[in-house]
């Protein structure tokens, strides 16, 4: 059971449509997102299994606000000397 403790370094995220009639809920606004819209599938460091639907407007404003970083974006800061990510956002 996830108790909301996992936290990622870094995003996949790839377009993502299906055709069967489900909904899913977005983990960034907590709205209904319908399968069969266009929308995004974002893959915590690559876990498949942990893989979740978001609104492809919703993953927009994340990333522009540097939530969702890719895995070259995460690489990149940690070679740079940088803080984590996790630093970044105060989740350290």
């Amino acid at each position: 059971m996830d108790d909301g403790s996992y936290r990622p370094r870094w995003w996949e995220i790839r377009p993502a449509q299906n055709l069967q009639p489900k909904s899913y809920v977005c983990p960034l606004c907590d709205q209904y997102l319908h399968a069969m819209s266009e929308h995004m599938l974002l893959v915590p460091e690559g876990d498949a299994s942990r893989r979740r639907h978001a609104h492809t407007e919703c993953v927009a404003r994340a990333r522009k606000a540097g939530r969702l970083p890719s895995r070259d974006e995460w690489k990149k800061a940690s070679r740079a000397g940088r803080p984590s990510w996790r630093d970044r956002l105060g989740r350290g």
